[in-house]
This record gives C-alpha cells, structure tokens and sequence, in this order.
C-alpha cells in the first residue's frame, strides 16, 4: 500500500467523529451489549465514544498491527479475546481492504461488528457502519493530525 493508491483524502475532525459516533449510536442503542471490543488502535476513541452513548461499563480489546504509517504490512495478533464475541460490540473506526476484519471475525464470529466507516472491500464483513468512502480514500483520523497556526492570507501574499 502506497500513497500514491490515494487519491483521495477525506479529513474526519473531532466534532465530526463525535457526530458519526452518535449516529451509528442510534441505530444501536435499542440492543444490549455484555461488552465492547475495541481492535486497537484505531477502535480505541469509538470504543470510548460508544461505550459512553451506550452505558457500557466492559472494555476489552483486541490488539493486531497491520499498518506502520501508510504501508500495510502482514498481521500480527499481539493480543486476543478469550470468548467468541456472543453478545459483545467489536468496534473498529474503518474496515479498508478487510484483512484486519477477516482476522478479527474468526476471532469473535458471534460479535456485532460496527465500523465508522467502511471502504467497499472491506464493508461485507461488518455488520454495521456509518459511511462509505471510496476505496482510493485515504482517512485522516483526528487523532493523526495536529492543529498549526495558518498565517493570513494577505501575510503570505505580500511576502
């Protein structure tokens, strides 16, 4: 994976994640969870997120690395579940090309799996998600980006 297979890039802030978040919220709040199952690190802040919305108190998580920085590489399982994911929340903030989520399904094949958003690759193999992004779409999560100061306009121009 390469930056040069993005062509897009679509910038999710916090209000807005927070928003999506809420959303995906009522279309869960009516069913009752055991627990959320975080995939770390990207499923973390959702994790959260939810589990506020929700009420839910139990948190664990489900540890793999598939990214470093922009490349995908194989999968290691750095830490699992012991159960099969009955009545449990498996949250993650994207499915991309699936491989992470094909992992993670035969990990915990009876959990409701939620994504913010979903690429179409990845997107059968949840169960439920928010919005769809091209798959040419690179997501900059909140948490990626920092805040820098933008000088005026008029101050650049007049440089």
């Amino acid at each position: 994976m390469t930056s040069q297979r993005y062509h897009q890039h679509f910038i999710v802030s916090w209000d807005q994640l927070q928003r999506d978040v809420r959303e995906l919220c009522h279309q869960l709040v009516e069913r009752d969870f055991k627990g959320i199952a975080a995939i770390a690190r990207g499923g973390l802040i959702p994790a959260a997120l939810i589990a506020r919305e929700l009420n839910v108190r139990l948190i664990d998580t489900v540890c793999i690395k598939s990214y470093d920085r922009m490349d995908q590489s194989s999968l290691e399982v750095l830490k699992g579940v012991e159960h099969d994911g009955e009545g449990w929340l498996l949250v993650d903030d994207l499915v991309d090309t699936g491989k992470t989520a094909l992992k993670v399904r035969e990990m915990m094949p009876k959990a409701h799996f939620v994504t913010i958003y979903a690429k179409p690759d990845g997107r059968p193999l949840v169960d439920q998600y928010l919005t769809e992004v091209a798959q040419d779409c690179w997501i900059r999560f909140p948490w990626d980006m920092g805040v820098a100061y933008v000088e005026p306009l008029v101050d650049q121009v007049r440089r």
